[in-house]
């Protein structure tokens, strides 16, 4: 049977919930209640959840370091439950995406997110499932660093709704019928 490790990044703390940059935290909480499983326990610095999904056994994660510490976790995991890189997903914010648009992909650089930066550094290679989702790009006059820990603002939120579920379908079609068939849908 195949393991399965299903990370959200983001930031933890209740002042993050719902900022452009957790919305990796949202997925793997939107598809945590769709599976009914429950992300509590702690363990090795991230909030863990077990369960399946197309009769696969699936951990969910959400790392509780800071962003660019999310390696630091999920290398662990990985370790400890033989997961192997194939079989790790990782959700995250983009800002090259816009707002409402999720990517599928595996094996792709960081793109200058920190929190995938730290992944590839943990694990030696990028040879791992990423769904990017789209947070659109900062206006002219803001700082990306701001943007992203800003949260959504009331008219994006619907949007920001959308790309959660459009990421948890993503999930579900690359674990059911592999990349291509979700690159296809998504691209």
């Amino acid at each position: 049977m195949t393991v399965r490790l299903i990370v959200g990044l983001g930031n933890p703390g209740r002042s993050y919930s719902s900022h452009r940059h957790n919305i990796g935290f949202d997925v793997v909480d939107f598809l945590a209640g769709e599976m009914g499983v429950s992300i509590e326990k702690k363990s090795f610095g991230a909030l863990l959840g077990e369960g399946s999904l197309n009769s696969e056994k699936v951990f969910l994660a959400k790392p509780q370091g800071y962003m660019n510490l999310s390696g630091e976790s999920v290398a662990p995991i990985m370790g400890y439950y033989k997961i192997s890189r194939n079989d790790l997903i990782v959700v995250h914010d983009d800002v090259d995406l816009e707002l409402g648009r999720i990517k599928v992909s595996m094996g792709a650089g960081h793109g200058g997110h920190n929190g995938v930066r730290s992944i590839i550094d943990h694990l030696g290679n990028n040879d791992f499932f990423r769904i990017r989702a789209g947070v659109g790009r900062p206006p002219e006059h803001w700082d990306t660093a701001d943007y992203v820990l800003a949260p959504f603002s009331p008219e994006e939120k619907k949007l920001a709704a959308d790309v959660v579920k459009l990421a948890t379908d993503a999930i579900k079609i690359l674990i059911a019928e592999g990349l291509e068939a979700a690159q296809r849908k998504f691209h």
